[in-house]
């Protein structure tokens, strides 16, 4: 009976190790842990961290970063990058903004703001697939001529027309206790999961960044892929810009500046492979849920707002080293 118990136990006890082992393998777990851990050491620290007011702030003032963070999850994952979101976040902002002030009414300067992310996006891709430009550069040209055409248009003063209260509802609004941009983000998270894991859009996303030309040789149409993720990605970033213009009602010329680090941040930190073929959409948003607290947590706990900056960056490089020493680590 002896032998038996102490079999059973052994038994048991390497079938716990190798579920941790199967844990470890899974990114975003890693990284919803550490979320939990930073969390739980805030909350030590600061009564008023798991305060319902408190929590839905966070929760708002990453929805916009998270949300972009989607569509750039997309691009890395087919092994590109996206340097122009920030600047069309910015652009599809002011020119919702201005269409409001010449008139228009939601319905007009909605679509025309969004339109801004889909042509900007188009242009990427086009580049991309078609000029051939290495993404770096092609995303950074499309950077600065959208902050160009911002500083042009507007001379350096904030547009801030008049709009209307069904259009503020969708920054400042609320559904229960739940912010409105979170419910769009909750609504985006859902739908692009489904899309990446059950679609053959999803597949061939995957597929390509992991090898495009075993891909293309097994008919995966990459160039149409790829341009079809950088259209994706402006349209999402033009979606965060009417938001942003909604909750602030006002399109400053720097508006989105430097949003395009913390969007790269996020997906980074939520485990996508900057070489491609490997990244999810629920590991970007909480990427960016970390990247969140620990600001909200710099606040909270009176530390120098700078520091939030280098705490960002020790994250970045950690969560990069992992994925490089587990891409060495598969190859041997």
């Amino acid at each position: 009976m002896s032998a038996l118990s102490s079999n059973k136990a052994s038994n048991n006890g390497s079938r716990s190790f190798e579920f941790l082992r199967a844990c470890l393998r899974i990114r975003e777990l890693n990284v919803l842990s550490v979320l939990l851990l930073v969390g739980l050491l805030i909350s030590f620290f600061s009564p008023y961290f798991l305060t319902t007011n408190n929590l839905m702030g966070v929760f708002r003032s990453f929805s916009l970063v998270a949300l972009m963070s989607i569509g750039m999850m997309l691009v890395i994952i087919t092994g590109g990058i996206d340097l122009s979101v920030g600047s069309v976040m910015g652009l599809s902002s002011l020119v919702t903004a201005l269409a409001f002030q010449h008139g228009m009414s939601a319905l007009v300067a909605v679509p025309a703001g969004l339109a801004v992310g889909v042509i900007a996006g188009a242009f990427n891709g086009l580049m991309i697939t078609w000029i051939q430009l290495p993404p770096f550069i092609a995303t950074l040209g499309t950077l600065s001529i959208g902050r160009g055409l911002m500083y042009i248009i507007t001379k350096g003063v904030p547009v801030t027309p008049d709009v209307s209260d069904a259009f503020t509802f969708i920054g400042q609004g609320y559904i229960g206790f739940v912010p409105f941009p979170v419910v769009i983000l909750l609504a985006m998270t859902v739908m692009f999961s489904v899309v990446m894991r059950q679609t053959r859009f999803g597949r061939h996303v995957y597929a390509t960044g992991g090898n495009e030309v075993a891909a293309r040789l097994s008919g995966v149409r990459t160039a149409r892929v790829k341009f079809t993720v950088y259209v994706l990605s402006g349209f999402i970033a033009s979606m965060a810009g009417v938001i942003a213009f909604s909750r602030f009602v006002s399109a400053e010329p720097a508006s989105g500046f430097g949003a395009e680090l913390d969007v790269i941040a996020a997906a980074a930190i939520g485990g996508a492979s900057l070489s491609g073929g490997a990244g999810s959409v629920e590991g970007a948003i909480i990427g960016a849920a970390l990247a969140g607290i620990i600001t909200n947590g710099v606040v909270l706990l009176n530390i120098d707002t700078y520091a939030q900056q280098a705490i960002t960056g020790c994250v970045i490089l950690i969560a990069v080293s992992i994925d490089i020493w587990r891409v060495r680590r598969k190859g041997r």
